[in-house]
């Protein structure tokens, strides 16, 4: 599949130097132009037609030297006052950069969830309002449940979240009545590790096998010195001091993964199945990502679960997948996405999947979370339809999977699923 890149959009009439001639332009299979109305014209001032329209530098130097050999000197002057305009016009950055656009699209895009999408999101924004500079795209990381909620409300155009819609409780229906009759769509736009992040004075190195770390969260394990940590530790000098563990205070995403990692890890120990808000009164509560790693910093003998772009100097263990143990990484993240199912039941236009917590396959790594933009496939109005297609086209594209792995670490789609993702954002319009 031919792969995505910015591209300049050069007019066929040459503008006023200080004005940037570019855009985006299509390019085969994954994102389509990120204007989804028609580019805007060029002002052109005084700049003649008959000197720019369809002709490119070394052209003009042709007609130039004709012209040269015919014209009076003031009609000489003329000229190379034209070409000096068009020169610099064309000598300006290219789309998105500091220079200008010629982006149609303008107005306020709102949205809110994920508040571990929080650092892709902002290179997102930065990204796509660069490249359309009358745009104004606003995203409140207020966790995945607060961001679904807002979306089925009506209060935004678009979510992030962690975690699909869910059927049971309503929310499926829900974000189909909010979205004009029709199934909602869910595509993929994260995928990235969540981390078992730590705080433990002179343990550089931790490894935990599923079952302990079942133990440690649901309060069975309460010491880091208990048996079941020591045995895969053999070296480390491991205190004989309570766990802390740190768990969202919110309803999030992230918890809803890291629960369903939880409950197949061990059911036995694990009772509560897969949720979105915790469901025991133990440990320390933070609101956030970033009130988790927050709270993991300042407590000692301390563990939590975060979006791994987000660990920073804390340690991160690794856990025992297969033979061997595994660290979270933004290839083992992709690998557990490759290797699972799509959710049965959803409609053509969810690319929501049962993400294999149980996997061996060697390098895979579990405790990932899969995340999602949810929007409608019909809005009210063509402005919003616009924004929302042009927004969602450029956070799939391979820029915008790019710019998040930059920033968050996270893993960019494959191809295919770009491809695919992209089919479906192509669908989104307006009320006729």
């Amino acid at each position: 599949m031919a792969r995505r890149h910015a591209v300049v959009h050069v007019p066929a009439v040459c503008p006023l130097a200080g004005r940037s001639p570019n855009g985006a332009q299509r390019s085969p299979s994954v994102h389509p132009v990120r204007t989804v109305a028609s580019p805007a014209v060029p002002n052109f001032g005084h700049v003649s037609n008959s000197t720019c329209l369809g002709t490119d530098h070394r052209r003009l130097e042709v007609n130039t030297t004709s012209i040269r050999r015919l014209a009076a000197p003031a009609a000489l002057l003329a000229l190379g006052l034209s070409l000096t305009a068009c020169g610099a016009a064309n000598e300006q950055p290219a789309a998105g950069a500091e220079g200008g656009s010629d982006s149609s699209l303008s107005g306020t895009l709102n949205g809110a969830g994920s508040s571990a999408q929080e650092a892709a999101q902002g290179a997102w924004q930065a990204g796509f309002q660069q490249a359309n500079p009358d745009v104004t795209v606003n995203y409140d990381p207020v966790g995945s449940g607060g961001g679904r909620e807002q979306f089925i409300a009506g209060g935004t155009a678009f979510a992030g979240s962690d975690a699909y819609l869910s059927e049971e409780d309503g929310e499926v229906k829900g974000a189909q009545d909010r979205c004009n009759g029709e199934p909602a769509i869910e595509i993929p736009d994260y995928v990235s590790p969540i981390a078992l992040i730590y705080n433990l004075d002179g343990v550089d190195e931790l490894k935990l096998d599923p079952a302990t770390v079942a133990g440690i969260f649901a309060g069975d394990i309460t010491k880091w010195n208990d048996p079941a940590i020591t045995a895969t530790n053999p070296d480390a000098d491991l205190p004989d001091a309570a766990i802390n563990p740190v768990h969202r205070a919110d309803d999030s995403g992230t918890t809803d993964n890291f629960t369903s990692y939880l409950s197949a890890a061990d059911p036995d120990v694990w009772t509560y199945g897969e949720v979105g808000e915790w469901p025991i009164k133990s440990g320390e509560a933070a609101n956030g990502t970033s009130g988790v790693v927050s709270a993991v910093q300042n407590g000692s003998n301390s563990i939590g679960y975060a979006d791994a772009s987000q660990a920073g100097d804390l340690g991160v263990a690794e856990v025992k997948v297969g033979d061997e143990y595994v660290g979270p990484s933004a290839e083992a993240a992709a690998k557990v996405l490759e290797i699972s199912p799509r959710v049965e039941g959803r409609s053509d236009v969810s690319m929501a999947v049962d993400l294999d917590r149980n996997t061996t396959e060697s390098g895979a790594y579990p405790i990932v979370l899969t995340s999602y933009l949810i929007a409608c496939q019909t809005y009210d109005d063509q402005q919003t339809a616009d924004l929302v297609k042009g927004y969602l086209t450029y956070v799939v594209s391979d820029e915008g999977q790019q710019a998040a792995a930059d920033t968050a670490g996270s893993a960019p789609l494959s191809d295919s699923l770009q491809e695919e993702a992209q089919g479906i954002i192509d669908g989104i319009s307006a009320k006729s």
